[in-house]
């Protein structure tokens, strides 16, 4: 009795044969094409670990932006007034992107009128698996603030 598959994956043959007297059942297997996992292929490639980078705004109060190199960040923090009633608005744009683990990001942080940089974590920034925090503090030019100690 013979069985064929469907085309590219495997044939099987069933015999029964007689040999001094024991039956013996042989199945021979034959595979079609490489479909059948005969062939030799190259080996997969694993995609780089990739990490999370984010950038957090303290509360100075002035307002900025802070660009990636490469790109993928641009977080736009607004400045606040801590004296009104409008409550503080939350940073915009894209404040968190992930890097292959091992990159070098290097970080420019660019205030709005009327806003200085203050201070930023340690630039550039070498990625490691995990979470990467960037901490970065806008002032406002007539107003106190500090650096995160």
């Amino acid at each position: 009795m013979t069985t064929t598959a469907n085309k590219g994956v495997l044939s099987v043959a069933h015999k029964k044969t007689e040999i001094r007297g024991v039956r013996r059942a042989m199945v021979v297997a034959i595979a079609l094409g490489a479909a059948a996992g005969l062939s030799t292929a190259a080996p997969v490639q694993a995609a780089p670990q990739q990490a999370t980078v984010s950038v957090w705004t303290s509360d100075g109060w002035g307002g900025g932006t802070v660009t990636s190199q490469p790109t993928g960040i641009n977080c736009h923090q607004p400045a606040w007034q801590p004296y009104s009633e409008e409550p503080q608005q939350p940073p915009t744009g894209t404040c968190s992107a992930s890097f292959p683990v091992g990159t070098t990001v290097t970080f420019t942080a660019t205030p709005d009128p009327g806003s200085y940089f203050n201070y930023a974590d340690p630039n550039p920034k070498t990625v490691y698996p995990g979470y990467n925090p960037v901490y970065v503090v806008f002032c406002p030019e007539n107003d106190y603030c500090m650096a995160p100690l």
